[in-house]
């Protein structure tokens, strides 16, 4: 049995459910995978807790967080005041699970300097966490390499798709001449809710108690996450390097509610639509906006709480996946999925 020590930063909806992953899927990767996990720390924004020995219990850390508490106040191994950056300083482990909120605006802090501590004392690095490889890709990867450790991020452009599992090792030896994506879930609510009917403003209030939007949701609703996880994918997949402002952005806002219910009048479904196409000279043009989708296009069936992408290749076809994601668990367990990539020879099993 190989044991397997976790630092684990942000305890939101994903890390919080992370946590509830790992009590559920002990046994099995015991068994079928020899690995234990040992969740060693845990930091959130009010607090940090660490405990080397013996670990911490997760089940116990997703109690405090489901009722509002801080890990500070873990007992015995609670530090109220102690910061994510100093936890990751500090803490003996084997993985940084970096799960904090994207901060984009704020520097991509503190997943930024986390992320850059954790890869410089040879930890493994895996994050759902857009913010810091959009700011420093190619930064980021640079310490992994000269650290000698691995840097995964599966979960941070699609939820639980395995978008960029499917586009860097299943699409290997192909040119891919178009790669289409809906990588935003809220969006296609929030215009699959107007177009039955909804206001505006009544369909963000829906999206927000629902959680899938966040704060004002301009983030969201203005294109940002979604132009943010295609600068992901094209510099993953695809080898270009790419920034934000490398994406010509188009949100949902403004559009006339009109507009999508005569789309779903005829079949069509808007969604916000993540493209890049290669032009003549080998480079990608790079796209956000807001389109009908037909029914026969390979998108086009998207519920509202699904996300997909589609690649057009030269030798593999059109190859698209879907995933219908009802709460934020597949997204948490992306998680996992990247630790035992790194560590199981047999986790694609």
């Amino acid at each position: 049995m190989q044991r397997v020590r976790l630092v684990l930063v942000g305890v939101g909806n994903l890390g919080r459910r992370f946590c509830e992953v790992l009590v559920r899927q002990t046994s099995l990767l015991e068994s079928r995978y020899g690995l234990h996990l040992h969740l060693v720390g845990a930091a959130d924004s009010r607090g940090a807790a660490y405990e080397p020995a013996r670990g911490l219990d997760p089940g116990r850390v997703a109690s405090i967080k489901r009722r509002g508490g801080s890990v500070g106040e873990y007992p015995g191994a609670g530090r109220r005041g102690w910061s994510a950056e100093l936890l990751v300083a500090t803490a003996s482990a084997d993985v940084l699970l970096e799960a904090s909120p994207v901060n984009l605006r704020l520097g991509a802090e503190p997943g930024l300097s986390c992320i850059r501590t954790a890869l410089r004392r040879r930890m493994h690095v895996v994050t759902p966490n857009k913010g810091p490889l959009v700011l420093a890709f190619d930064e980021l990867h640079a310490l992994a390499e000269t650290h000698g450790v691995e840097l995964r991020y599966d979960g941070a452009v699609a939820g639980g798709l395995p978008a960029l599992n499917l586009g860097q090792r299943d699409l290997r030896g192909a040119m891919i001449y178009r790669m289409e994506a809906v990588p935003n879930l809220s969006t296609g609510l929030v215009m699959d809710l107007v177009s039955c009917g909804a206001t505006w403003e009544q369909a963000v209030a829906r999206a927000r108690e629902e959680g899938t939007l966040e704060g004002d949701g301009s983030w969201d609703l203005e294109g940002w996450d979604a132009a943010a996880k295609l600068v992901i994918l094209v510099n993953a997949v695809l080898g270009q390097p790419a920034r934000l402002e490398h994406v010509a952005v188009g949100g949902i806002r403004g559009l006339d509610a009109e507009l999508l219910i005569g789309a779903r009048e005829q079949g069509s479904r808007y969604r916000l639509l993540a493209t890049a196409r290669r032009r003549p000279d080998g480079t990608y043009g790079l796209s956000v906006r807001p389109v009908p989708l037909a029914p026969d296009h390979p998108l086009g069936r998207l519920g509202p709480r699904a996300m997909g992408i589609t690649f057009q290749t030269d030798i593999y076809g059109t190859i698209t996946a879907i995933i219908d994601e009802e709460d934020p668990v597949p997204s948490a367990a992306t998680m996992l999925r990247d630790v035992l990539d790194i560590y199981s020879g047999d986790a694609r099993r």
